[in-house]
């Protein structure tokens, strides 16, 4: 007889009942990030209607909208030029009433090497499309490990977001330990290491790889496959839906293939 415990992770009980919305930084508003920008939105109505404080979403990237954009992204002609943080938070505060922020920025330390205010958040979730903002992001995040105290927005949770043409990646983790309650029925797992932790060898094998701007969305596509995006950031986003309803998760995550449509959980 297997009497092999289930591992299973409780969520931080501020994600369930919290006083305030949920701060989240978003970073990243391409073909993942733009996608997940609107579930975000739909999740937070939900949330509410739910009694729950909902989400305070902060947007980062410092690109702006080309030709090559529109289609795969979800950005229209109109928006041609506009910085894609600024469009797209504008197009959700009008849709849903939110008053969620954009960073025309990438996430980084400034010239001083310091974490500023506005970078700390609950919640981080990654939608960048080369390896060194990865690494980028988890040198942040690290440090914020080392400065964890009883505050409003101490970080949490790290959701990150990574693809090629056809397939990809969603990866869910701590910033630290997070505290398990006992349990007789459960292995509890208090920390959900980093992505670039666990799979760091890969990624940087991965890091010559071309990311050179797309001219045309024809050009794109043989990059990134047109549906990719929204599919990975929707099961992204049934993960983190799973979190706040259920409070508990036995996944960390999902291996996707477009090509065969297959996906795989990631157990703990």
């Amino acid at each position: 007889m297997n009497s092999e415990k289930k591992k299973i992770h409780f969520v931080d009980s501020s994600l369930i009942n919290p006083t305030n919305p949920i701060t989240i930084n978003l970073i990243g508003a391409g073909g993942t990030g733009s996608q997940m920008l609107t579930t975000l939105a739909r999740m937070n109505h939900a949330l509410t209607e739910l009694n729950h404080a909902g989400l305070s979403v902060r947007l980062w990237d410092d690109d702006v909208i080309t030709e090559a954009n529109l289609g795969r992204q979800l950005f229209a002609e109109s928006e041609m030029g506009f910085h894609k943080s600024v469009a797209l938070i504008n197009r959700i505060n009008r849709f849903f009433g939110t008053n969620w922020k954009a960073e025309k920025r990438k996430f980084e330390k400034d010239n001083l090497g310091k974490v500023q205010k506005n970078m700390q958040s609950v919640m981080y979730i990654s939608c960048v499309d080369n390896v060194k903002s990865r690494f980028a992001i988890a040198e942040i995040l690290d440090g914020l490990k080392e400065s964890r105290g009883y505050y409003r927005n101490q970080s949490k949770y790290w959701m990150d977001f990574g693809n090629s043409q056809y397939s990809g990646q969603v990866l869910l983790s701590t910033i630290g330990d997070i505290k398990q309650p006992n349990s007789e029925k459960y292995e509890t797992v208090a920390n959900l290491p980093f992505v670039t932790e666990e799979f760091g060898e890969l990624l940087k094998l991965s890091e010559a790889e071309d990311d050179t701007p797309s001219c045309s969305l024809a050009e794109a596509l043989e990059k990134q496959d047109l549906f990719i995006n929204s599919t990975l950031a929707q099961m992204g986003s049934s993960l983190l839906w799973s979190l706040f309803r259920n409070g508990l998760t036995e996944n960390r995550g999902i291996f996707l293939n477009l090509k065969n449509f297959q996906s795989q959980p990631i157990k703990l």
